[in-house]
């Protein structure tokens, strides 16, 4: 095919297909589509509550229409998760029509990733043709990270359905000028900010420069249209948060994230600019130079150009990162000197932004950073492979460097594929090579690939697609069968210097999270004491500062590891993870529920979270999720106290008080340990709140 046979890319709609050209896309589209539905939903129930942070406000959400509409933590509604609540409202919705369960949680996470999927196939395919779109569609269903958070329970993959929606309404609005579509992609993109906050507007520049510089109008229009959709983002993110600013303080949740009980603060601050320099109060970790020399980022590891292929994050998002670069660059090359208006340049220019502006962001951001957010990369990174590659097969006759550019793609791409397989040395070691050979071996046929017959180089374009998804489908099968829980998960296999299956930032590794002089033996977090692998296991007696498998820490609170997996019989879980609480517990917490607004009390939402999950009763998480919050104020909880409200407060919570936020959680701790009697309840220190103070 040469490029006088592409997709038009005029405003000149394209002719129909034949019926048995049809029959054939729907039947690829079919496969793609139920391919990706059994890798997101087979064994979806193994992972159980997933995060239990955000499980247990679904369960809240799903008793409490209160606790629904903020997000709430419990459904006595103290304070709420440090989110918006987009997320949480599909799965209360599925929580109230199926019950609550582990599936009637993740299925709607995993259905949202097919819609993601099928929505990039038809962006996709509408300018460049079916083979582009289920190329684009394959990559981002079978990028590792995205299979881990469409299988799990945290807000990223609402996000990810919201923003590839947009950028199908973009591309509408771009066709035609047309001001309906554009209204659509700002509405949509202002729904992100109701799941993930200012993440969400990370494609708002690109989006609308793009429009502004590729529309097929008058600048005039183009300009107020661009405002217009602006207006549409701003009352799309802003009802929700006018309602909560407007409702007086007593008569809602505590916002949790914030120090001062505010949405705004929580969106400007801890998950907005404090997550770029590094400024976040209350949270476990801040900027500053990394571990090892790093070039800043503090403890979530080293910033700079190549963060993305660092050891922890390389394995979720990279192995197609390098292409989708390259294959930016040539498709830009290929539209050459087009009029304003092309279609293909528009595309480029839209995915490559977006690629470009959210990478960057995440390479140098020094405030909290996970692996997983890179799986808002995977839809750029996927429409890009598809586009570049079906623009250079097409050229490959009539533009002399077109073969040897597809050539350099396929190696770099075989390339990145060795070194991240090899960082699993032990997990079929033969696959990194076979990767390494046959992808080298395609790159130098597809230098000759112009003087080859029809279906020889068709069978080798095939070969080379399935050589250059061989690791990442590898990564994602093995997410796919892997148990995750925590509130870190991370895709694939054990790495040198990376997370392990499963995902949590639990155990030591070399060189990377865990291992590390923060993280791993040896490393101290201020105001909480020393401790002796942060992530550890942690296997302390609770409530006595013993020293365990990941912790020891002054005072006992953090019952053998602040962010392990607690104590015997159980445990409190720790910051990261919550564990499931002795049946003895439960029953103790389920005696008289009904008679206490809270059945107990602990601080860190985690720790709130096992308990609750396990009881189905309400549990208050003093401090939020990092025990950092000043909620309550120790004279709020003896008041709590006193009126009879709160029936238990167990021991093992986290300290609070990091990074300058407030130290309320060890306060409260303090008193009720010094007017209380502790009792050990399933191998958990227990404090009855309903008996006379001592």
């Amino acid at each position: 095919m040469t490029l006088t046979q592409d997709p038009p890319t005029s405003l000149a709609t394209p002719a129909p297909a034949r019926p048995a050209s049809r029959t054939r896309e729907r039947a690829a589209v079919a496969v793609l589509l139920i391919g990706t539905a059994l890798l997101y939903l087979v064994k979806l129930g193994d992972s159980g509550w997933a995060n239990s942070f955000y499980a247990a406000a679904v369960q809240a959400g799903s008793s409490s229409w209160k606790a629904f509409f903020f997000g709430s933590s419990d459904a006595s509604n103290f304070i709420t998760v440090d989110k918006t609540p987009a997320s949480l409202w599909v799965m209360d919705l599925s929580a109230r029509i199926f019950g609550l369960n582990a599936w009637s949680m993740l299925v709607p996470q995993a259905l949202e990733g097919v819609a993601a999927v099928g929505l990039l196939y038809l962006t996709v395919r509408r300018w460049f043709g079916v083979t582009a779109g289920l190329i684009a569609g394959a990559v981002l269903a079978l990028t590792p990270v995205a299979v881990l958070m469409f299988r799990f329970n945290n807000p990223d993959a609402l996000l990810v359905v919201l923003l590839v929606a947009s950028a199908y309404a973009m591309t509408r609005a771009i066709e035609t000028a047309s001001t309906r579509w554009l209204l659509l992609a700002g509405s949509l993109i202002g729904f992100g900010f109701l799941t993930k906050m200012l993440q969400a507007f990370l494609v708002v520049p690109v989006f609308a420069l793009v429009y502004l510089v590729t529309a097929p109008t008058g600048l005039r229009r183009r300009i107020l249209q661009t405002l217009y959709a602006g207006v549409a983002l701003i009352v799309s993110a802003g009802w929700w948060v006018l309602i909560v600013s407007l409702i007086p303080a007593a008569d809602r949740p505590y916002i949790g994230g914030s120090q001062h009980n505010s949405v705004l603060e929580l969106a400007f601050g801890y998950n907005g600019l404090g997550r770029l320099s590094g400024d976040e109060t209350g949270s476990v970790g801040g900027g500053g130079a990394g571990p090892g020399g790093g070039n800043g980022g503090g403890m979530w590891g080293s910033t700079g150009w190549t963060r993305m292929f660092g050891s922890d994050i390389g394995g979720q998002i990279a192995w197609l990162l390098p292409a989708a670069l390259l294959l930016l660059a040539a498709g830009l090359w290929l539209v050459g000197r087009a009029s304003r208006t092309d279609r293909k340049r528009a595309a480029f220019l839209l995915w490559g932004g977006w690629l470009l502006v959210t990478g960057l962001v995440f390479s140098f951001m020094q405030g909290i950073f996970h692996p997983y957010y890179t799986v808002a990369l995977a839809p750029a990174i996927g429409a890009l492979v598809g586009m570049g590659s079906v623009e250079l097969w097409r050229a490959r006759k009539d533009h002399i460097l077109a073969g040897p550019v597809l050539a350099g793609v396929v190696a770099v791409t075989a390339v990145t594929a060795f070194i991240l397989l090899r960082r699993s040395a032990d997990w079929h070691p033969w696959l990194a090579y076979a990767v390494l050979i046959i992808g080298i071996g395609a790159a130098a046929v597809l230098l000759v690939v112009g003087w080859l017959g029809r279906r020889i180089a068709v069978g080798l374009g095939v070969a080379t697609l399935v050589v250059a998804l061989a690791g990442p489908a590898a990564y994602a099968g093995n997410t796919a069968s892997t148990t995750h829980t925590g509130s870190i998960p991370s895709a694939g296999p054990v790495v040198s210097g990376g997370f392990g299956p499963g995902g949590s930032m639990r155990g030591g590794r070399p060189g990377g999270f865990g291992g590390g002089p923060q993280f791993g033996n040896g490393g101290t977090l201020p105001g909480a004491g020393q401790q002796q692998g942060q992530f550890g296991g942690g296997t302390g007696a609770p409530g006595t500062g013993s020293q365990g498998n990941g912790g020891q820490n002054n005072g006992g609170l953090n019952n053998g590891g602040a962010f392990g997996a607690g104590g015997p019989g159980g445990g409190m879980g720790g910051l990261l993870d919550a564990s499931t609480p002795d049946s003895q517990l439960v029953a103790a917490l389920t005696l008289q529920a009904d008679q206490y607004t809270w059945v107990a009390a602990t601080v860190g939402s985690n720790n709130a979270a096992g308990l609750q999950l396990a009881a189905r009763k309400p549990v208050m998480s003093i401090g939020g999720f990092n025990g950092s919050d000043p909620a309550p104020t120790l004279a709020q909880f003896q008041s709590y106290v006193a009126a009879g409200k709160i029936h238990y407060f167990l021991g093992g919570g986290n300290f609070g008080g990091q990074n300058g936020g407030s130290g309320n959680g060890s306060q409260i701790a303090a008193w009720v340990a010094a007017n209380y009697t502790a009792q050990t309840i399933g191998g958990q220190t227990v404090y009855d709140l309903s008996q006379a103070a001592s």
